[in-house]
């Protein structure tokens, strides 16, 4: 199985929200060491690469023990690009006639308290379903998202995204998930041809919400600082 899969990082330089954020310092570790860490410990991959346009990122990345064999193109370095066409992009980079590997793992490094374990079950899951792609999910908390609504900016007033489940108690309604970036696995086949993990009837893993925290903002930031302070989540 370890020859047949890669890990793909993708890390672009230039964050808005949080400047230089995949190299910022979590709890005294670089964010996109933590990715390449349980990349590594999972013992999944013959190959973690990491797809930046950064030479200050590739130094980091290189010293956490994962391989940069090329810089992305700055066509597809922007804020606007979808993640799953970097991760494309770099299998046909390091796999051009596509007979190298058949699994790839994109893991985002603004997921970074995913753990080796993680990777490892949600890989078990993603082989034992067959299916083409899978895609880390995490429950809705204490925000019930059936009760969503909208509010007119002017008038203030608000309306219900669902009417009807709106008056239903919480536990008689289906249970929802939101997808986070922490471990998306495909046929590395599919996903260079469809350029894209969100294909019909992909499967969903779901993960801790922990350990699916999503850093976008400092406060996302703030919140990972302090569930790594728990001592269960310590590493």
């Amino acid at each position: 199985m370890r020859a047949q899969s890669v890990a793909i990082i993708p890390a672009r330089g230039g964050s808005k929200r949080i400047p230089g954020k995949n190299i910022r310092p979590l709890a005294g570790k670089a964010l996109i060491a933590y990715s390449i860490e349980a990349a590594l410990e999972s013992n999944l991959f013959c190959r973690v690469i990491v797809s930046t346009d950064s030479e200050e990122i590739a130094d980091v990345a290189r010293t956490s023990g994962a391989e940069v064999p090329f810089l992305r193109s700055a066509q597809i370095a922007d804020d606007m690009t979808p993640v799953s066409v970097v991760t494309a992009d770099a299998l046909e980079r390091v796999d051009p006639d596509g007979r190298q590997y058949e699994y790839v793992a994109q893991l985002m490094p603004n997921c970074p308290l995913r753990t080796c374990e993680d990777v490892i079950a949600s890989y078990r899951q993603f082989h034992e379903t067959c299916a083409d792609t899978q895609i880390s999910i995490v429950r809705y908390g204490w925000q019930n998202p059936w009760w969503a609504m909208r509010r007119n900016a002017h008038t203030f007033e608000l309306e219900p995204l669902f009417a009807r489940e709106m008056t239903a108690r919480s536990q008689d309604l289906p249970e929802l998930f939101c997808p986070t970036g922490a471990i998306w696995w495909g046929k590395a086949s599919v996903v260079r041809e469809q350029g894209t993990f969100h294909i019909p009837r992909r499967t969903g893993w779901e993960i801790a919400w922990e350990h699916g925290i999503d850093i976008d903002t400092p406060h996302d930031m703030a919140l990972a600082e302090a569930v790594l302070g728990m001592g269960e989540n310590k590493r």
